[in-house]
């Protein structure tokens, strides 16, 4: 809670012990009248201001005035302890609509440590660190292994894998050497590297991505708050409404020759205001949102504010990234396929075995599938050929584990199998043995969920990724996907979004699903951005409006239905609320309601609103 909603709160107790307080004070006329104006403006001095500051900015028929005016109504007819309790469970109701957006979303750039803080550049025979920024094009600059590539180049001499996850969201490392380009923001993992830089850093990716997150946030549609629409049409008519009931009968009696009777006219008229307080929607509608919040983080679902849950009801397009979001993002084993004379278990154990040494994660899914221990001491002769595989004697027998470059190398014929996935190839002794088909899998619940999305009335699921087409089109084909697009990059994620947006109706909403730093600004572009929050990283938890804290899919399709009954309670308690104050305003305003059927349509429908909106509490485990 911040400081600001922690003085509120203050406040509300202070007054709510001041109104107990006189309860038990025995006080009558302007004595009474002092003593309950104290709680009335300790929890109302602040929407007294706005209200006046409205007026003054030409700004008038705003939810502070209405409140303004039928409090002060309350009092002028002498219901003291109405008009300061009505004040007081309007700030309720500000509260819980403050607690229930929550703390405001630090800065996101804060989080994205794919900045690299310097570049090193070699003089007279040392490395030298500088500014990124000063770094001129055409310049050579050295990486070494565990640093960040700082700006995009080619490079020049020596060969790496590099890590390109906060760029792709891809766990594979991608093997660079000579003639290569490289991006800033890949990290390098084994060998060191010389880069001749060809941008400026300003010009980047690294840099194009931090603006992407730091600035697409402002273009980000957010749904008006419901009780400042509501009080543009709803004040303005009940205002002039009880100025009309003040005016005009009297002037009418007066034109007919009859006694004006000012004064029971202006008590019907401020009867009718008191009536009017919306004290039902300015609590029961954010305790709604609240308790929907509430419901949807006891499921693993937590959603930062109650503009986006009431979007996400409206949720019509569905836009997912692959990599930890639709697959698990670890890369197993998915096929053995021996050769003639060579069974699945032997190969798998000539590839854990001529593996063992390294820590590519080619290499820990192949140790994994073999399923035992890995006995170092029958290896020899081991041998690590950049951008190829690895030779290795085991247990006296040559064995060669790598890709088809690695087989032609070695002058072995084999057959490149049709396959989506990583194939590694394998021969002992000089002659092929098999390939070993390694694959990231999808999660056990992604295809469910794309099926129950379509059911729910989502019109289009789509699949951004930076994967190989191939692969891309094969996890959105085996998923039931409409549409996918890969080989992309977080610039390019952003242009696609960008493009499914403004072919959207402005009512529908388009979510974005996604888990890596990579994510972060079409996250921030998407009307809800969703992340997934046991794996995804701080800047897209960060960046994202929604977060699913287990990382399953099928929580996105329970979170719309939690939106979806929240937004139904939402509007029972609109309707229930419109309904009983317009049939009490109409009695109030013939003069048969009196001021005890007023506090029912105000305080009575509050509670009976209240009761409905703890509902949302309440939410289906699946």
């Amino acid at each position: 809670m911040t400081k600001k909603q922690k003085k509120v709160l203050y406040r509300i107790l202070a007054a709510f012990i001041l109104l107990i307080a006189l309860q038990f004070v025995p006080a009558e006329g302007y004595i009474q009248l002092v003593l309950y104006l104290i709680p009335y403006l300790v929890i109302g001095y602040d929407i007294l201001r706005k209200a006046v500051k409205g007026i003054l900015h030409g700004e008038v028929f705003d939810e502070n005035f209405l409140m303004a005016v039928a409090t002060v109504g309350a009092i002028l007819l002498g219901e003291y302890q109405e008009g300061a309790a009505v004040m007081l469970f309007y700030q309720i109701g500000e509260l819980f609509q403050a607690v229930a957006v929550g703390k405001s979303r630090r800065n996101i750039s804060a989080l994205m440590d794919i900045r690299p803080d310097y570049a090193n550049v070699e003089e007279s025979g040392e490395l030298r660190q500088v500014d990124p920024g000063s770094v001129e094009p055409g310049t050579v600059i050295v990486v070494r292994p565990g640093e960040k590539v700082p700006i995009d180049g080619c490079v020049v001499e020596g060969s790496s894998a590099l890590n390109t996850s906060a760029l792709t969201g891809e766990s594979m490392p991608r093997e660079a050497g000579v003639g290569d380009d490289v991006i800033s923001g890949w990290v390098n993992t084994t060998g060191l590297l010389k880069i001749r830089t060809t941008k400026a850093f300003g010009e980047s990716t690294v840099s194009k991505i931090l603006d992407l997150v730091e600035n697409s946030s402002m273009k980000k549609s957010r749904s008006e708050n419901f009780i400042t629409k509501f009080a543009k049409y709803y004040t303005p008519a009940v205002c002039y409404g009880a100025l009309a009931l003040a005016v005009l009968p009297p002037v009418f009696n007066m034109i007919a020759g009859n006694p004006a009777a000012w004064n029971v006219w202006v008590i019907r008229a401020l009867t009718f205001l008191v009536i009017s307080c919306p004290c039902a929607l300015v609590i029961s509608i954010p305790l709604s949102f609240f308790g929907g919040i509430g419901g949807a983080s006891s499921c693993g679902i937590l959603v930062k504010g109650s503009n986006y849950l009431e979007a996400l009801a409206q949720t019509r397009y569905v836009v997912f990234d692959k990599t930890g979001t639709l697959t698990k993002g670890v890369f197993e084993v998915t096929k053995v396929a021996p050769a003639e004379g060579m069974d699945a278990e032997q190969l798998l154990f000539y590839a854990a075995h001529a593996e063992s040494y390294s820590e590519h994660p080619i290499s820990r899914s192949l140790r994994e599938a073999y399923g035992k221990p890995v006995d170092n001491g029958r290896v020899a002769e081991l041998e690590e050929i950049g951008g190829h595989g690895v030779t290795a004697k085991v247990d006296g027998h040559e064995v060669c584990a790598g890709n088809a470059r690695l087989m032609r190398q070695k002058n072995i014929s084999f057959e490149e199998p049709d396959e989506i996935g990583t194939v590694v190839h394998m021969a002992v002794d000089g002659a092929y043995a098999g390939y070993i088909l390694i694959s990231d899998v999808e999660k056990e619940s992604a295809r469910e969920a794309i099926a129950a999305l379509k059911d729910s009335g989502v019109k289009s699921t789509v699949m951004l990724t930076g994967d190989a087409r191939a692969v891309a089109e094969h996890v959105a084909a085996g998923l039931g996907l409409d549409e996918v697009h890969s080989e992309l990059l977080p610039g390019d994620k952003v242009g696609c979004v960008e493009e499914l947006l403004a072919a959207k109706s402005l009512k529908e909403k388009l979510a974005f699903v996604g888990d890596g730093i990579n994510d972060a600004p079409v996250l921030s572009r998407a009307d809800i951005g969703i992340a997934m929050g046991a794996m995804g990283s701080d800047a897209a938890i960060e960046a994202a409006d929604i977060v699913l804290m287990d990382d399953n899919p099928l929580k996105i399709v329970q979170a719309i239905r939690i939106s979806r009954k929240c937004l139904r309670i939402v509007y029972e308690n609109i309707a229930l609320a419109l309904g009983v104050k317009g049939v009490c305003l109409i009695l109030g305003a013939i003069g048969i309601a009196n001021m005890w059927m007023a506090i029912f349509a105000d305080v009575g429908v509050m509670v009976l609103a209240v009761l409905n909106a703890i509902r949302c509490l309440y939410v289906p485990k699946r």
